[in-house]
């Protein structure tokens, strides 16, 4: 009882919070998807393999209660908490950040929307339609989509057989993403 007067279960949520999204941020910049499947690293890219990661926890811990919805909560704020430091990183000046917030913001929700709808119906080619309109929505035809679609599948399954319980004691696992051939 002291520690929820005092804070301790808030810092110890603070701990697990940022261990989790250590572990999402380094899964969505491994050098597979951007070397090898074609991902740009930009500014754009980056947000776009983290947003996916956080959707894929995001939908793990759908539907979850208490400590478990709680930590989705936490994790989403400092997504947007570090995309706004991202966005001052870059130069944009505090009368632009809150009009760019409110794009980006809308871009994620848009992404999980789709994401979301062709996961849930096991829609492989919705998938990565969306996954290519949003990822390289340059490159008609990105052959690299096809591999992106069977990480998020893989990721979604290796998430699913994660316990709740470990989920919120800080420990996530991501599944490898393949070197493509050729």
């Amino acid at each position: 009882m002291f520690q929820r007067l005092f804070g301790g279960e808030r810092a110890r949520n603070r701990q697990i919070v940022s261990a989790l999204y250590e572990k999402i941020v380094a899964a969505a910049r491994r050098e597979t998807f951007f070397s090898d499947w074609a991902v740009p690293d930009t500014p754009l890219g980056r947000f776009e393999m983290i947003g996916l990661h956080m959707f894929l926890v995001q939908h793990r811990l759908r539907g979850e209660t208490g400590v478990a919805r709680e930590i989705a909560q936490e994790l989403i704020d400092d997504f947007f908490t570090e995309v706004e430091h991202s966005l001052r990183e870059l130069g944009i000046g505090d009368m632009g950040v809150p009009k760019r917030m409110k794009k980006l913001a809308r871009m994620f929700y848009g992404r999980t929307n789709s994401y979301e709808a062709a996961l849930d119906t096991g829609n492989r080619e919705d998938l990565a339609a969306a996954l290519a309109r949003n990822v390289r929505p340059d490159a008609a035809g990105w052959s690299h989509a096809a591999d992106l679609v069977d990480y998020v599948f893989a990721a979604r399954d290796s998430l699913a057989g994660q316990g709740v319980g470990e989920i919120c004691a800080g420990t996530i696992d991501f599944p490898r993403a393949p070197v493509a051939a050729g």
